[in-house]
């Protein structure tokens, strides 16, 4: 499972080698928070094409973002919690707000997995 694109995207790694680290920090990090690497520090790809790359992200984040709140409420449908609309609400907007870093740090990977593309044979060539 090491080299599929869901680990890669989910454990924030290198969209070409998928094994170098993508962020700077941990999403978790707030003084870094999701700032990306300058380069893979495995397979040396320049993870930015043009300045304000990852501003396309955003697209994305609202997307995951959806999905989170949509998965959210679900949960509370099959655990038969009765909250009411407020205490729903209130749920999503708390499990957004805690998962945000990691919506945002998710958000670029999936970009950038969208724009480079893997090479299995990559770090060889590097070596």
């Amino acid at each position: 499972m090491g080299k599929s694109i869901i680990y890669s995207i989910l454990f924030l790694k290198c969209p070409q080698c998928r094994e170098g680290e993508f962020l700077e920090a941990h999403p978790y990090k707030l003084s870094n928070m999701n700032k990306v690497k300058k380069n893979c520090p495995k397979c040396q790809l320049k993870y930015s094409i043009e300045p304000s790359f990852y501003t396309g992200s955003m697209y994305v984040s609202y997307g995951v973002g959806i999905a989170v709140a949509v998965a959210v409420y679900v949960l509370t449908l099959i655990f038969g919690l009765d909250f009411g609309p407020t205490g729903i609400l209130t749920s999503i907007v708390i499990a957004l707000i805690i998962t945000m870093p990691y919506i945002g740090a998710v958000s670029k990977s999936i970009w950038a997995h969208f724009f480079f593309k893997y090479d299995p044979n990559i770090l060889k060539k590097a070596a």
